[in-house]
Parts: C-alpha cells; sequence; structure tokens
C-alpha cells in the first residue's frame, strides 16, 4: 500500500510534542514524513529538516514557503500537522485548508470563537479534514469508557469530574523563565492562560466519553503567583447538554502532581475512572458490587478500545502510542475518502473542528464567567445555539 505524505509545521529541535508527533505519524508506515517547515528560525528549521531525512527541496524555511511549494507539486503531502505557537494555528490552518490540503492542528485551533467557526466553514466547503489533536482521546481505555458509556452499562451518566493539574509552574522563582512565562502572556497564549492550556483537554475528554457537548458554565480562576496576568489555578462547574453535572479542576501550581490528566464518570449503574498516568488500567465499579480492573489489551473489549491497543496484555502503552492511534484514524479516514468508501466507524473518533471550536466557545465563557464572580455562561459557540 502506498504510503501517505505527511508534512509538519513546527515541531523543531528541541520541540516538547515535535518528538511525539513524529513517532506517531510513522508508527504504522501509513505516512511518510515528506515535507516540513519546522523552526521559525529558516536555517536552523532547514537544517534540522534535511537531519531527519527530509530532500532539500522539500526542507522549507517557512509556512508560506512550503504552503507554495506543496500546492504547485504532483505529489504534494496529504496531511499537514500545525504545532506552531497558539497565535499561529488559525492563520496556518486555515491557508492549508484553503489550498485543498488535511490539517491536523494542535489545540487550541484558533485564538477566538470567530476564528474557530470560520474554520468549521472552511473545513466544510473545502470538503477537508480538519482534525484537532486531543490526543490523550487515542489511549485504547478511553475509548472503551467511551464505547461503555455508549452501550449503557453505567446507565444515565450521572455526574462526571475531570481534572488536568500539575506543579511544575509553581516556583515564583521561575516567572521570568521564557519557557514558563509565554503561557501566561496574553499576547501570546490569550485570554486565557491553564484553562486554555491543559483544562480544554480534561473538557473535551468529559464530552469524548460521554458523548454530550458542554452547555453552560461557571468558573473561578485564580493568578496564585500575583506577577502573572493569567489564572495558574481554575476550577469549573459545567452542565452538559444531556443532564450530566460536570466538575472540572485546572492547575500549574500542584506541587506533587506530575501530568494529572484523571476522569471520572458516574452513571445510576455504576462508575469508572482513569489515570492518564497509568493508562493500562480503567477502574469499574457496578452499583452494588466490587470494584474491578479492566486491563488494556485483555479480551472482550469494544472494537474501539481493540483498534487502539499497541501492545500485548502487561506491557506499558503511552503517549506517542495514543498519537499514533489519532495518525492511524486519520489514515483510514483520508484513504477511503479518496477510494469512496465508508470509513472504519471504530476510526470515527478523530476530534475535528467542531471540537476545538467548542473548546474555545468554553475558554471564553470560563473567562467572563470568572470575571463575574461565577456567573452562569452558555458555553455553546453561537453558530451551534
Amino acid at each position: 500500500m502506498t504510503k501517505l505524505k505527511w508534512g509538519m509545521i513546527g515541531g523543531g529541535e528541541g520541540s516538547q510534542i515535535g518528538p511525539a508527533h513524529r513517532l506517531g505519524a510513522g508508527l504504522d508506515g501509513a505516512f511518510e514524513f515528506t515535507a516540513g517547515a519546522l523552526d521559525a528560525d529558516a536555517a536552523r528549521g532547514r537544517d534540522f529538516a534535511r537531519r531527519l531525512g527530509l530532500a532539500d527541496d522539500r526542507a522549507y524555511g517557512d509556512w508560506r514557503e512550503m504552503l507554495k511549494g506543496e500546492a504547485g507539486r504532483e505529489d504534494r503531502i496529504d496531511l499537514v500537522t500545525v504545532a506552531t505557537p497558539n497565535a499561529t494555528h488559525f492563520e496556518i490552518t486555515k491557508a492549508f485548508l484553503e489550498q485543498g490540503f488535511h490539517v491536523l492542528c494542535e489545540k487550541p485551533m484558533t485564538m477566538t470563537v470567530q476564528e474557530g467557526e470560520e474554520i468549521v466553514r472552511i473545513a466544510d466547503k473545502a470538503g477537508r479534514i480538519c482534525a484537532v489533536n486531543y490526543g490523550y482521546t487515542g489511549y485504547s481505555l478511553v475509548r472503551h469508557m467511551k464505547a461503555m458509556v455508549a452501550r449503557g452499562d453505567l446507565g444515565a451518566v450521572r455526574l462526571v469530574v475531570a481534572e488536568f493539574a500539575h506543579g511544575h509552574h509553581a516556583d515564583a522563582a521561575d516567572a521570568d523563565n521564557p519557557r514558563i512565562r509565554w503561557r501566561y502572556d496574553p499576547a501570546q497564549i490569550g485570554v486565557s492562560a491553564q484553562f486554555a492550556d491543559c483544562g480544554i483537554h480534561a473538557l473535551h475528554m468529559a464530552s469524548f466519553v460521554t458523548g454530550q457537548e458542554v452547555a453552560q458554565l461557571s468558573a473561578d480562576f485564580a493568578s496564585t503567583i500575583v506577577s502573572r496576568a493569567l489564572e495558574d489555578d481554575a476550577m469549573v462547574n459545567f452542565r452538559m447538554d444531556g443532564g450530566t453535572v460536570g466538575r472540572l479542576w485546572t492547575s500549574s501550581v500542584a506541587i506533587g502532581r506530575q501530568h494529572g490528566l484523571t476522569l471520572q464518570v458516574f452513571g445510576e449503574k455504576g462508575g469508572l475512572r482513569w489515570v492518564q498516568e497509568q493508562p493500562n488500567q480503567l477502574y469499574w465499579t457496578p452499583v452494588g458490587g466490587r470494584t474491578t480492573i479492566i486491563e488494556r489489551g485483555e479480551a472482550n473489549l469494544s472494537p474501539q478500545a481493540d483498534r487502539a491497543t499497541r501492545v500485548t496484555i502487561g506491557h506499558a502503552e503511552g503517549m506517542p502510542l495514543a498519537f499514533a492511534n489519532i495518525y492511524s484514524d486519520l489514515a483510514e479516514v483520508i484513504r477511503a475518502a479518496q477510494e469512496g468508501r465508508p470509513a472504519d466507524p471504530a476510526a470515527a473518533l478523530v476530534p475535528r473542528s467542531e471540537d476545538g471550536l467548542r473548546s474555545m466557545a468554553a475558554v471564553y465563557a470560563a473567562v467572563a464567567s470568572a470575571r463575574e464572580n461565577g456567573q452562569w455562561q452558555d458555553a455553546r459557540p453561537p453558530m451551534f445555539r
């Protein structure tokens, strides 16, 4: 089978997220890393691209050069990943979609709700996939949680509790560290820091697993290090369109927490708990029964979990493999469109531009709520109301 051609913008040498994307895209052999504009410094980006094996004429100096170069080729890339600073996501994603490329954009997809709505419209008009990298939804047991909820194992879902709390920005002495400072700078990050960075991962996962969207929310933001213009801790209460009540805590000053992404779902028939730092186990407690541990890779799991399982039971799977599942799903959906056939239903779980838009609407609603001492806000994008 001919490999799909893949390109990357951003994710250069020393990047936190670049290696996970390159590992994920290459794992199954579905994509060939073909083109890249990997660094804001053109010379440095070209040099790194060549060292990764890209041809000289496809080691680009910037994304505009890459767009022009790839748009004119018969063997152009099939998918481009946008892994640049947040403020550039909209412009780059929009430009590639309009030229007929499929796009996987890092979150947040845009900086404003209006930009998000425009991306949704452009992707629909172009007939192209605009995926958003909520990569933690690629974990096998997260997908099994979703399947358990959908088939009614929990009954009606009453409550979902989500957390994404770490302590890596807790030292006030790091306030001027450029690797941290930008995350709390409104000019670079937008109207929200911790909630827009980590909280929306947890919020999206709540929607992904329950199959419900956030309708209303109430938020309390805190800047516990006073020099920060934006929040480093947030508590968000939300209500979903299917009647589920939600609670979310996200923090970057929770000393002792490392990654801290956790999801708990409580229904009328039982409850589930999953922790990203121990992703191979899912805890299931039926009402009136004992807690059991569901192991990733065991027999009789859902088709969604089976498709996302990479190695045999008892061996660790981590974030790059979750990312690989996102890329595997994208490859299946792209190939299905090219071949004029239905895609595997178990591959139809890729977060799309609509998810990115909903996240940005939730960010703005949370900011507005926090400014109004927790007043409840409509969290839906205007185009979905």
